[in-house]
């Protein structure tokens, strides 16, 4: 039995059909119940069940209302009366959603299950009729009033034989059930009180709800059992028409069977005689076929796909996969290519019409075209675009198709785990598929699209495969002329394609991948690139969006640097993107209120208007007033900073190193490195050794939050350590990076553009980099150089020359130590 108080387990109710045998075998129908006329009881509704006197039958209690109803009537020892709902979907029954006629009810005993659910033993004792609702909270109260039922005598043989009657009818419906267990028969055979047994084939068997309603309804249990005779002998005959349509469609299924076999006798004959149901699509495909443009090999094997599509019925499961495969191949650009636009000016204007910069990227691409141009025919370039997020490799590589005139097509391989993506499924399998190479080449419809692989870095690999090692085929130029599709299971040439793929990190990507692509770095844009790149592409982009002309906003460049510096950190363009963005739907917002544009210039005091409080603050060089304060330049993925290194001194037992800041390990031992360097070099800086003895000495780098490292500070704290110990002034508006080594030799570093131009946002005026760096700054436009002097180095000793000053700082540290007294003096 189910629960008929929780819509939960209502379902649960039609599916659990084993009939318990919970009764009273003494047949106690007349148990004295102390209920007077218009007496009040607790009710206990529910949903799909109905109990019938003398029989004792589990519920499981859903509802808060019901479970306290049970709680108090179990210890007050209390009847009530359970009443069943006209229907189940109703959370809150009123009066009139009850049947009138229920059963007064002895709870027996409570069970909590170990689904933290409640069921209660409840025995069936009196039918009653509800009177009138009396109360609904804590739970539902009502009037009753008890119905006498009409009992047959003991050896009323009329009785006794409708009983005996129900209870073989009731036996046979058990056997011809699925739903219920064929153990309960067994059951139903051992009950011998007659006046029970038909209350408790009422209450058990699954018959419609309103029937087991019309069966309590009845006072006299003889007509009860003539009613429930009469239902139980419509029930078994369904069931037993229900079992001859069963046993008619296994028939039927057999027949079905014998006709899929001699269809396929027929099939076998019609190709005998040259004939077939799919003989016009398979025609069709013939016909096709002898316009492709491939090899006699590929045509052999395509000719012999189709006649094996001939020989195969079109109900099988390999027809649609053989259907598909077929399809696949002719839908394959084989030989088909675009012509590419040869005209290097024109090629050159629509790259620097979509991207501003990019000057590695697009020379290459004019290098591959110029020499197609000379040569008529060469394979295409792999190439790999690496870089932060947000500087426009993905869009560069629509405008590289565009400029060829070539098609375009995007596959991103985040998060790609299953070589099957690359390479497709072997045919056998039903619901085989192609990989998307050749997807994409379908869609293409050319052999030789701009390919996008992006996102590369990002591929996974596991148990289905590694999908890196597929792309090795892929983005070989001596293999890929042939690449092997497991779904074609034919070569297909691949050396056409120019394959394009994006990364960030080239170090998730295998060395062997790395190994086939020609690597170009699309670095982050510094400030002035940004302020060009918005006002010739995002501007006008984002005004046509929001709807606004040229004429009626404007951004000028000051405005656009403030944005940079204040409100985005990054790499690329996407956060000031969404920036001016912000600002132009602000400003279509209030032209739709207003009808005229408040501001039609948006000018760097408006911003705080626009975009809130300032994100972020660029640091600014502080002066030299105080020793060990040294002035570095350092790279992250938003572009190039400033950082400050401090380093200060104190009285102890000396020889002691301490770092914070956030440093990593590399940065921990570049200030080892100086730090030794210093003290095996004291006689240099005219140092008195003995203050290594005495003076315990920090170094810290500010914003501790933020994580650093590298080796780029290493001549940044030397100088540092050497201006605290010496208490000499560092030359004013001067900052350096490189890394130092043991001997002190300066080595190059990298970023140094970034690097460069956040000086110059900082005012730095002069700049100490390894000599070796010096080709970098010759990469650099000279409008970005204005300004800055550039002192080039080899060694510490050179560093030390360039930034300390011979002048001490105002409140230097006498760093001599007074000896003690003599005794007795």
């Amino acid at each position: 039995m189910t629960d008929s108080c929780s819509k939960k387990q209502m379902k649960k109710s039609s599916e659990d059909r084993n009939i318990a045998v919970i009764t009273s075998l003494e047949g106690n129908k007349e148990e004295v119940v102390d209920i007077k006329k218009g007496d009040d009881l607790p009710i206990l509704p529910l949903r799909n069940m109905v109990l019938f006197p003398g029989v004792f039958m589990p519920i499981s209690i859903g509802r808060n209302s019901s479970l306290k109803l049970v709680r108090e009537a179990e210890k007050k020892a209390t009847f009530i009366a359970v009443i069943c709902q006209k229907s189940a979907q109703t959370d809150n029954p009123a009066f009139d959603d009850l049947h009138p006629i229920g059963t007064v009810g002895k709870i027996v005993r409570i069970l909590d299950m170990p689904d933290n659910t409640t069921t209660i033993i409840i025995e069936g004792v009196k039918r009653v009729e509800l009177k009138e609702i009396t109360d609904t909270r804590p739970y539902m109260r009502g009037k009753v009033e008890l119905l006498d039922d009409e009992l047959p005598a003991e050896d009323d043989k009329e009785f006794v034989a409708l009983a005996e009657a129900c209870k073989d009818l009731t036996i046979r419906y058990i056997k011809t059930s699925d739903s219920i267990h064929q153990d309960s028969a067994f059951a139903i055979k051992n009950i011998d009180n007659h006046m029970i047994l038909v209350d408790f084939i009422c209450t058990n068997l699954p018959l419609k709800k309103d029937e087991k309603i019309e069966l309590l309804h009845i006072n006299s249990l003889q007509q009860r059992a003539y009613r429930l005779l009469e239902i139980l002998n419509k029930e078994v005959q369904l069931a037993e028409i229900k079992l001859t349509i069963q046993m008619r469609a296994r028939e039927d299924i057999d027949q079905q069977q014998r006709e899929y076999f001699l269809q396929q006798q027929i099939r076998t004959i019609q190709d005998e005689l040259g004939g077939g149901g799919q003989e016009q699509e398979i025609e069709e495909m013939r016909e096709k076929a002898e316009k492709m443009k491939w090899n006699a090999d590929i045509k052999a094997i395509f000719l012999k796909e189709l006649n094996k599509l001939e020989r195969t019925h079109s109900q099988s499961p390999d027809y649609s996969v053989q259907l598909n495969y077929l399809q696949t191949m002719l839908n394959l650009p084989w030989g088909v290519y675009t012509t590419d636009n040869l005209n290097l000016k024109a090629a050159e204007k629509t790259l620097n019409r979509d991207h501003y910069g990019l000057e590695k990227v697009k020379e290459r691409i004019l290098e591959h075209l110029a020499v197609l141009k000379l040569k008529g025919d060469m394979k295409s370039p792999i190439i790999c675009l690496y870089g932060p997020p947000g500087v426009g490799k993905t869009s560069l590589g629509k405008s590289i198709a565009s400029s060829l005139k070539r098609k375009y097509i995007r596959m991103s391989l985040g998060g790609v785990h299953d070589e099957a993506e690359i390479r497709g499924h072997r045919k056998t399998y039903i619901g085989a598929m192609p990989g998307r190479i050749i997807k994409g080449l379908i869609k293409a419809g050319a052999s030789n699209p701009v390919f996008i692989l992006d996102e590369i870095d990002k591929i996974n690999s596991d148990s289905h495969g590694d999908p890196s090692s597929a792309l090795l085929e892929v983005l070989d130029p001596e293999q890929n002329n042939a690449f092997h599709d497991n779904f074609l299971d034919v070569d297909y040439d691949l050396s056409k394609v120019m394959f394009i793929a994006t990364a960030n990190n080239l170090n998730t990507v295998p060395p062997p991948l790395l190994d086939r692509m020609e690597l170009i770095e699309v670095s982050g844009y510094i400030t002035e690139e940004k302020i060009e790149i918005a006002r010739k592409h995002l501007v006008p982009k984002t005004l046509e969006a929001n709807g606004i002309s040229k004429t009626d906003i404007k951004i000028p460049k000051d405005t656009l640097e403030a944005i940079i510096e204040s409100y985005t950190r990054e790499s690329g363009v996407r956060e000031l993107e969404k920036r001016i963005g912000k600002i132009l739907r602000k400003s279509a917002r209030q032209y739709a209120t207003d009808s005229y544009f408040a501001k039609n210039e948006i000018k760097p005091e408006d911003l705080y208007d626009f975009l809130g409080v300032p994100e972020y603050t660029r640091d600014k060089y502080q002066g030299n007033e105080y020793a060990g304060v040294v002035t570095g330049l350092a790279w992250t993925a938003a572009g190039g900073e400033i950082l400050f290194v401090e380093t200060s001194l104190s009285r102890g037992k000396g020889g002691q190193l301490t770092l914070t800041g956030n440093l990593g390990n590399v940065m921990k031992e570049s200030a080892m490195l100086a730090f030794e360097y210093i003290r095996a070099h004291a006689s240099q800086l005219d140092l008195d050794e003995s203050v290594f003895d005495h003076w315990n000495i920090h170094i810290h780098v500010p914003e501790g939050a933020i994580p650093k490292d590298g080796p780029s500070a290493g001549i940044t704290m030397a100088t540092s350590l050497a201006s605290a110990l010496t208490q000499r002034k560092v030359k004013a508006n001067v900052a350096m990076t490189g890394e130092i080594t043991l001997r002190g030799k300066v080595l190059p570093v990298g970023g140094i553009k970034e690097k460069i131009l956040a000086a110059k946002r900082a005012n730095i005026k002069e700049i100490i980099l390894c000599e070796e760096n010096k080709k970098n700054i010759d990469e650099i436009q000279d409008i970005y150089l204005k300004g800055l002097t550039f002192k080039y180095v080899k060694d510490i000793k050179e560093v030390f020359n360039i930034a300390l000053t011979h002048t001490k700082v105002d409140t230097a540290i006498d760093f001599t130590i007074k000896k003690p007294a003599a005794n007795g003096v």
